[in-house]
């Protein structure tokens, strides 16, 4: 084919406006922003509160040695895609624990001294250093009145009552040091239970206020042990490994960053259990600002070690890297303490917007330039129908959070990229599938007409079976970019941003403005994008097959 004629089908034909969507939001896409590995320290945490607030102060203490630029990745998930991130180098470091380290990332049955465990990861290209000062380690609590009323002061206790309801994190199902050994080690005294209740670890705390169940997972520097009067019970069996919080690192980062590292170094033993717990009560209970809550201890952990005292103040945002003010931290304790509204149009809502539009819309693009032509396949190849809405609709299936941990090895990065690509293909099932139906209602009268003026066959399809099929087609188009938007929230867990942002700080805090300040842009734009789907419909469908339909 000859460029004169690419040129002319790009002008002309059904691809041409999916062809330029592709180029502007593959564009737009590109100017999300990237981070210099070089010249950066990335900086990754996981899904909840004390890591939250641990990487922003790795963050925040990290820039103050002027070295290079810090930016904190927030909330990226669980282990495994923190650990994804941080083995394909686009993060650095990240707080995490020495049992974690051991029984989740090495595999072995013990958690033996920090040289060991650095021994073992140097396969990995990774290191431990800095123990903080803190064991955060597992357990279970339940309501303090019940314990008391039932006698269960230790975990084996748990045995005579089957009917206790458990409430366990997602992550802690899963560990390989959470439930499935803790169930083993106990099984002696425990009868056989039933599978227990998934939570989120943010919501935990609710629902055993609530009475939705009975037991739960805690971490021992949870903030709200004490406000929720729960009891902690006693690992009698000694189960549950120190989980030592360290920074764990890739090998490189110390002779790559020495003075941003030396001052990392600093953190040794500064924290302890009660500091710990000082600091998660700051964010969860008194409703600070995760940096805020950073900068604040800095401040006073630097005055003794000499430093300027700026430093407590410099607070790196999620991927701006930029230093703030004492001013602006108090701006944020202030946007913490506002009204719904003020956190909805709060000054992060231009970029959270921007970050979500150019997701939705670049992924829409991409499942439109691939989906049509998949469609017509099935439509034109009736062996290959099943195959292909088969392959469309098992994609369909799979969880989003397993496949963005899946994509970031494959992709050897996080952020925009896996997010793309997972949202491509979820905005799949319902073009394939109406481009099929479209192409298959055809009259066989319509087709055989066509073919009686010998017309090629390619402009058949563009010239009469894609303009009839257009208003199927279009159909599916607008569901997947409606469908879109809310799944793009999950972009949040892998450091893309967009509105799941809020809602994931939402979750770790149980938050519920944050989780309506994320929810509700989101809804609305859902709403918008349906508005202007029903308004392009004007130029998108030929006029006689729009009589009837709109006026």
């Amino acid at each position: 084919m000859t460029l004169t004629r690419h040129r002319r089908l790009l002008r002309n034909g059904f691809a041409g406006p999916t062809a330029r969507v592709v180029v502007v939001c593959a564009a737009a896409l590109a100017c999300l922003p990237a981070h210099a590995a070089s010249l950066t320290l990335n900086v990754g945490s996981k899904r909840f509160t004390e890591s939250y607030i641990l990487g922003e102060i790795i963050t925040q203490l990290a820039a103050s040695a002027n070295e290079a630029g810090a930016v904190h990745q927030r909330g990226l998930g669980n282990t495994a895609i923190v650990l994804s991130a941080l083995q394909t180098g686009r993060i650095d470091v990240y707080p995490e624990y020495t049992g974690t380290i051991a029984r989740e990332i090495l595999k072995l049955d013990s958690v033996p001294p920090l040289p060991e465990l650095n021994a073992r990861l140097a396969a990995m290209g990774l290191a431990a250093a800095v123990p903080l000062g803190f064991n955060n380690t597992y357990a279970l609590a339940m309501r303090g009145d019940d314990a008391r009323t039932r006698g269960i002061t230790r975990l084996s206790d748990l045995g005579g009552h089957a009917d206790l309801r458990f409430g366990l994190s997602q992550e802690f199902l899963g560990r390989a040091d959470g439930w499935p050994g803790l169930a083993l080690a106990y099984a002696p005294s425990w009868p056989a239970r039933a599978m227990p209740r998934g939570l989120d670890h943010g919501l935990a705390y609710e629902a055993i206020t609530h009475r939705q169940v009975d037991v739960i997972d805690i971490y021992s520097t949870d903030a709200k042990l004490e406000k929720y009067g729960l009891t902690v019970l006693a690992d009698d069996r000694n189960y549950f490994p120190r989980y030592d919080a360290v920074l764990l690192y890739r090998v490189d980062l110390p002779a790559r960053l020495p003075r941003t590292w030396a001052r990392l170094a600093q953190l040794a033993g500064r924290i302890d259990d009660a500091s710990m717990r000082r600091l998660n009560a700051a964010a969860e209970l008194e409703g600070k600002e995760f940096s805020a809550v950073a900068s604040d201890w800095l401040a006073q952990l630097l005055a003794p070690l000499n430093l300027p005292a700026s430093v407590g103040t410099v607070v790196a945002g999620d991927r701006g890297g930029a230093a703030a003010t004492d001013g602006d931290a108090e701006a944020a304790r202030a946007s913490a303490r506002a009204g719904l509204w003020q956190r909805l149009f709060a000054p992060d809502f231009g970029r959270l917007a921007f970050e979500h539009v150019v997701l939705v819309f670049s992924a829409l693009a991409a499942s439109v330039a691939l989906g049509v032509p998949l469609g017509v396949l099935a439509a034109r190849r009736r062996v290959l129908a099943g195959a292909v809405l088969g392959l469309v609709g098992v994609i369909q299936t799979v969880p989003a959070l397993a496949l963005l941990a899946f994509l970031i090895p494959l992709t050897g990065r996080i952020g925009a990229v896996p997010a793309f690509i997972a949202l491509a293909l979820y905005a799949l099932l319902p073009i394939v599938r109406n481009t099929h139906a479209g192409l298959t209602q055809i009259p066989a009268g319509l087709q055989d007409a066509a073919r009686a003026f010998a017309l090629p066959a390619q402009l058949v399809l563009r010239k009469i079976e894609l303009p009839l099929a257009a208003p199927t087609i279009y159909a599916g188009i607008k569901t997947s970019a409606v469908i879109n938007v809310g799944t793009a929230t999950i972009a949040a867990f892998v450091g893309a941003g967009g509105f799941g942002e809020r809602i994931v700080t939402g979750l770790a805090l149980n938050d519920h403005a944050a989780l309506l300040a994320g929810a509700i842009p989101a809804a609305a734009l859902a709403l918008l994008i349906e508005g202007a789907f029903a308004y392009g419909e004007r130029w998108a469908i030929p006029a006689g097959l729009r009589q009837g339909r709109t006026r």
